[in-house]
């Protein structure tokens, strides 16, 4: 792993490959792992593939404060990597958190995407439009904000975690980051539920063209959320879980490559 200084924040990334640089953005629970099954082959089909851990994250720093997980600061981390790398435009892949920061990058920073992939999560407009089916299906968002969360996932050996992060492949190994701190500030400092009273902000238009990926078995989102996204393209993969680059790689390494290469 390369490392980074970003404003006091260590940012730990991979670089494998050569040609056009591809930002693997990941999400909650997970670390940059998430991604072992498309580094190699996205490599081998000439893209320069940079894999990050988030701040909070794997080998990255873990700062206290919950403002310090707003998702521009997710942003920001993922220019200055780029900006370290001189690397002026690259294409960014981005799943759960991680899509959330890729679309962000692609609002507030459009001249440094090419192209963009959200797996699993849509825009920030149509994640914000929320029914109750979404609701229903994000109600950890709320739990979250508590600091009791922490406690009440890890007591019983961690009984509701297990049943909660069940579709995981990795859930054993992704369960100690569940309950941290830093994991937990990103819902904290970014869903907090007075954001839901807001009146909703017009937001420039994303001028990356845009794959959204959704998949059927996804137990914490909705497929309406992505599908009401401005995408160029949407694609769904049945019999996949919110982990798709790990439940259906090849899947999702094909899609991936069609739409950057």
């Amino acid at each position: 792993m390369r490392r980074i200084n970003n404003n006091g924040v260590e940012l730990a990334f991979s670089d494998s490959g050569a040609g056009t640089p591809t930002l693997l953005i990941h999400g909650y629970p997970d670390s940059s792992v998430l991604w072992r099954h498309q580094i190699d082959p996205l490599s081998a089909a000439g893209l320069r593939v940079i894999a990050p851990d988030l701040r909070g994250f794997g080998e990255s720093g873990k700062p206290d404060d919950v403002d310090d997980y707003a998702i521009g600061h997710g942003v920001g981390d993922m220019v200055a990597i780029l900006d370290a790398l001189d690397i002026e435009r690259a294409h960014v892949v981005g799943h759960d958190w991680g899509a959330g920061v890729a679309w962000a990058m692609a609002i507030l920073a459009p001249e440094r995407v090419d192209r963009l992939v959200a797996l699993s999560v849509g825009h920030p407009e149509a994640w914000a439009a929320k029914t109750l089916a979404d609701r229903e299906r994000s109600w950890y968002t709320l739990l979250f904000q508590f600091p009791e969360a922490q406690e009440l996932l890890r007591r019983d050996d961690y009984a509701l975690a297990r049943e909660w992060l069940a579709t995981h492949p990795d859930r054993d190994h992704v369960l100690e980051t569940l309950v941290s701190t830093p994991a937990l500030n990103w819902y904290r400092a970014n869903l907090h539920p007075r954001a839901d009273l807001d009146p909703p902000r017009g937001l420039p238009p994303v001028q990356a063209q845009t794959l959204g990926i959704w998949s059927d078995g996804d137990a914490f989102v909705t497929e309406r959320q992505m599908i009401e996204s401005p995408l160029q393209r949407y694609e769904r993969i049945d019999g996949a879980g919110h982990w798709l680059q790990l439940d259906a790689p090849e899947r999702v390494n094909e899609l991936i490559l069609q739409h950057l290469c």
